[in-house]
């Protein structure tokens, strides 16, 4: 089997989407989604992101993930050629029963660290669901990239971090990991990564988070599905690294174990 450099599938319903469905798809604009990187025909943590499908669906359409069908699904996408890719699957709304749509890209890792965030004034609606369609979080992501940031950290008033346009942050005190109680997805690998540090005697706790008041933390890292990374500034304010932490984090998760699809 070969990684999945170049190859682009898209299926729903465990087909090749066709014409039809693909616009269909476009115009509908309501669903969710959950984004995960595979390799080995692995993923960390598949439960937690059929556990994301699964609440979503049953807030959004009235139904539940069948687990053995999303499995199928993925696999089906996967084919027999690849082993390593970076895999999306949506539930999107349809005259009928949602349909789900896997889209098979290739893998992806994360950028080196120490990051550079800018804050700007957005909050996602409904955040406790990884929606599609949100226009002010690509908005604000593409502004702080062309002012040479690597990501948006959204916030709310009196300047209250919720997460990033595609990230979320841990913040290390130099005893917890400390993460914004502010309205905010639960990403996947933030959920991964607070169990393995609570096995390794790093608690986590919840607190609204400023961003005036970041310079008190001993190390600020960011999470999503391709991994992790330091923060090294945020806006004008320069950052502290505790290396220690930091190589304890990088360990954690490379120790989470990786789930057969």
């Amino acid at each position: 089997m070969t990684a999945a450099a170049d190859v682009l599938r898209i299926e729903i319903d465990g087909r090749t989407a066709d014409t039809g469905q693909l616009r269909s798809a476009l115009l509908s604009g309501f669903g969710h989604f959950t984004a995960m990187q595979v390799r080995g025909r692995a993923v960390r943590g598949f439960q937690h992101h059929l556990a994301r499908l699964d609440a979503a669906s049953s807030e959004l359409f009235g139904t539940g993930v069948d687990e053995q069908a999303l499995r199928a699904s993925i696999r089906h996408a996967l084919g027999g050629d690849i082993a390593d890719a970076s895999v999306r699957v949506h539930l999107l709304e349809t005259a009928e029963a949602p349909a789900l749509m896997v889209t098979v890209r290739p893998p992806g890792g994360m950028p080196a660290g120490p990051w550079r965030l800018r804050s700007v004034p957005y909050q996602r609606s409904v955040a406790h669901i990884k929606h599609t369609a949100d226009f002010g979080q690509r908005y604000y992501q593409r502004i702080v990239h062309a002012s040479g940031f690597d990501e948006a950290l959204l916030t709310g008033p009196d300047g209250i971090i919720s997460e990033g346009s595609i990230t979320k942050h841990g913040y290390f005190d130099g005893s917890h990991v400390i993460w914004p109680a502010a309205p905010a997805l639960r990403g996947i690998t933030m959920q991964l990564v607070e169990l393995a540090l609570a096995e390794r005697g790093v608690p986590s706790a919840r607190a609204h988070i400023r961003v005036a008041g970041l310079s008190r933390f001993a190390g600020v890292f960011v999470t999503n599905a391709r991994g992790i990374a330091a923060v090294g500034q945020v806006d004008d304010q320069a950052l502290p690294a505790d290396e220690h932490f930091m190589s304890v984090l990088a360990e954690s998760y490379a120790a989470v174990p990786w789930d057969a699809i």
